[in-house]
Order: C-alpha cells, then structure tokens, then sequence
C-alpha cells in the first residue's frame, strides 16, 4: 500500500514537471521563431537566397541589412524584452501586487532624463546611452534611499510615483530646450524605440544568462515572499535581505532595458500575468520564461511595427501599448470574475 502511495506520488511530481518544461520548450521555440522574423522581415523581406548571400558575403547589400541593421535591433529587442519581464516578476514578488510594472519606481523617467542631459551637453555614441543607464539606476537607488529601505512596498510605490512626477517636469523642460530637428527622433526614444539603437554591447547581451543562474537563487524564497513576509520568515526566509536582491536584480535590467529602447511599457506587466495563467507559478520557471517569452514578445511587436505601415515605422513602445491595453483590461475583467 505504501509502495503503491509513492508510486502515485513519483508519477503526479513527474507530470507536475512535465507541463512546466514543455511550456518553457515552447516558449524557446518561440523566441527563436520570433528573432527568424526579427531578421527576415522588413521593407526588404529577405528570401532564402539572400540569406545565403548575406552568410557567403556580409559585406554585401542583403549582409549589411542583416548584420548590419536586422541583428543588433533583435539582440536589442530580445534583451529588453526579457529583461523588463524577468524585472516585472520579481517586483511583483517584492510589492505583492500583480500590478507592479518595472517602470514603478520611477526609472523610466530617471532614464530618460539622464538620457536628455547627456545629449543637451552634446555628448553622444555611448556616453548618451550611459546617461540613460546612470539616470535609471540612480532615481532606483533615491527611491530606496527616501523610502528607507524595500521593506515597506506602499511607502516604495508612493515615492516611486511621486519621483516620476519630478522627473516627467524636467523630461518637459528638456524638451522645450531642445533644438527642434531632434525632438521628433527624442519623443519617439520616449515611447519606446528600438530604431536608434546600435545593439546591445557585450555586456548587456551577459545579461540574459547573468538574470538566469541569479533567478534560480531567490526563486524558492520568492515563492515564500509571495505567500507574506511573515510566512517567509517563520519558514527560514531573511526577508529584509531578500528583498533588497530583489530590488537589485530588478534594477539592472530595468536601466538596460530603457537605455536601449527608452520607455517601453506592458511587456514586465503583462508578460507574467500571461505566463502564470498558463502554469508557470513557481518562480523556477517564471522567471526563465520570463526571459523568453518578453523577448520574442519585443522582437514579435518591433516586427510588426516596422513592418505593417512600410516604409514608415510605428515606435514600438506605441504598438505594444496598443496590444497592451487591450490584453491588460481583459486579464482584469477575468480578475474580477473568477
């Protein structure tokens, strides 16, 4: 009777399994499927025969569409996307609130900002980009810094809320001292845009394996946090620690992610809301299909965005919004209902 108990235990953990590693599977399959479309879709589709061109001679015309302008975007849509996902579960295991999105702690606008001052000095190449990096992670680290700490998630969204307000009016000044040919290019970096972007450097491409093998530490105290910081703690949990990893972790990918591609919301919002309405609950496999999914879902909008209306090219933050409003009103009508 015993041995038959185990049995049947042994054979529900293995299914338990099961689902989980096929969905990420599918989602790796995906992804690929994603940055195949990322690279051969376009103003200029490019066919088998290019393709082959393009590997035989990158010096040629389809060689510099694809190494040239097609990759560095997809690595760069891949690594936002991934990265704000990755980031937008974790906050919402440090706020406990489904609705945390990684720009609520006012990066986005610190980015932004940085971004801004560094072109209204005249730098430029990758001193503006480390603008945008500096600008995120410092308004991150002022936001803790004024909410004494991660420890109490209210007092976290208030001054992240009231941070961003501040520095949406100098995102405003800046502008209006801009010279007038840049701020088309400038407003479009602000919705979200991958057309500037000269990929990411080796270092955020590091980013994606770096949040992996950091996921799997907290991803079983996650999965405490997220049941109440007093759980946690009687199960073993240091919550405090934990939570300020939890806050570092997000933040990285978060200054990345906006110094790449500006202001690109819904994707840390809704890409973990989806994945866990398909099963992935455990942090174990959340936060790698996080990974995944935000990536192809990026690589998936920048495509169509710049493909629909060719050869004019939506920004990419706009068509997610479009996407994304939809999708988030319907997650919070089956909310109310179940």
């Amino acid at each position: 009777m015993i041995g038959t108990m185990r049995a049947m235990a042994q054979r529900r953990d293995l299914a338990g399994r099961r689902r989980p590693v096929g969905l990420l599977a599918a989602l790796a399959g995906l992804w690929l499927v994603a940055g195949a479309l990322a690279l051969g879709l376009g103003s200029h589709d490019l066919g088998l025969a290019e393709w082959r061109e393009a590997f035989a001679r990158p010096d040629s015309l389809p060689g510099r569409i694809l190494f040239d302008l097609r990759l560095p975007r997809a690595l760069a849509g891949a690594v936002t996307g991934g990265g704000l996902a990755f980031a937008g579960a974790l906050l919402q295991v440090l706020l406990r609130n489904p609705l945390a999105d990684p720009y609520i702690l006012g990066s986005s606008g610190g980015a932004a900002l940085g971004r801004l001052a560094a072109l209204g000095l005249g730098l430029g190449g990758p001193a503006v980009a480390l603008g945008g990096l500096a600008g995120a992670l410092g308004s991150i680290l002022l936001v803790l810094l004024l909410a004494r700490g991660p420890g109490d998630p209210l007092r976290l969204l208030l001054t992240g809320v009231v941070l961003s307000a501040g520095w949406g009016a100098g995102i405003a000044f800046l502008l209006a001292m801009a010279p007038d040919a840049s701020v088309r290019s400038l407003l479009f970096w602000l919705m979200g845009d991958l057309s500037l972007t000269e990929g990411p450097s080796p270092g955020a491409l590091a980013l994606l394996p770096g949040c992996l093998m950091a996921g799997a530490l907290v991803a079983r105290p996650a999965d405490l946090l997220l049941r109440g910081p007093h759980l946690a703690h009687a199960l073993g949990v240091a919550v405090r620690p934990l939570a300020w990893s939890l806050v570092a972790l997000a933040a990285l990918p978060i200054a990345v992610a906006v110094s790449l591609a500006g202001s690109l919301g819904f994707v840390g919002l809704i890409t973990p809301h989806l994945l866990r309405l398909a099963g992935l609950r455990e942090h174990r496999w959340l936060l790698p299909g996080c990974l995944l999914a935000g990536g192809a879902l990026v690589m998936l909008a920048d495509t169509a965005a710049r493909t629909l209306f060719a050869p004019r090219e939506l920004p990419v933050g706009a068509f997610m919004a479009l996407l994304g409003v939809p999708l988030m009103l319907w997650l919070l009508r089956r909310r109310d209902r179940s």
